[in-house]
């Protein structure tokens, strides 16, 4: 699959990357190594597979799953009680995104 210099450019701004040329370059020959990778997988015959429930043991399906039980949430006031920062019941927190 062949991915263009406009689309890397596109992903890397989505991605807030402030990118040079030879990266775009480089990053545009791996995206496309990796795109190609999957086209190969996807080749794979995956039908006769049965999809996974649990992947992390063998056993029931619902098997060290607990029932869901409603409680009571924390106070709110109890909750930010710790926190650097906080107004109108929530945390504050410094800005990250710069748009």
């Amino acid at each position: 699959m062949k991915i263009t210099e406009k689309e890397v450019r596109n992903i890397a701004e989505l991605a807030h990357l402030n990118l040079s040329d030879e990266e775009i370059v480089a990053y545009q020959a791996n995206l496309e190594e990796i795109l190609s990778y999957v086209d190969k997988l996807n080749e794979l015959p995956t039908d006769d597979i049965e999809p996974m429930a649990q992947v992390l043991f063998e056993g029931a399906e619902q098997e060290g799953l607990r029932d869901d039980v409603l409680e009571t949430s924390i106070p709110v006031d109890k909750a930010l009680s710790n926190a650097p920062l906080s107004g109108a019941g929530q945390f504050k927190v410094p800005r990250v995104l710069e748009r």
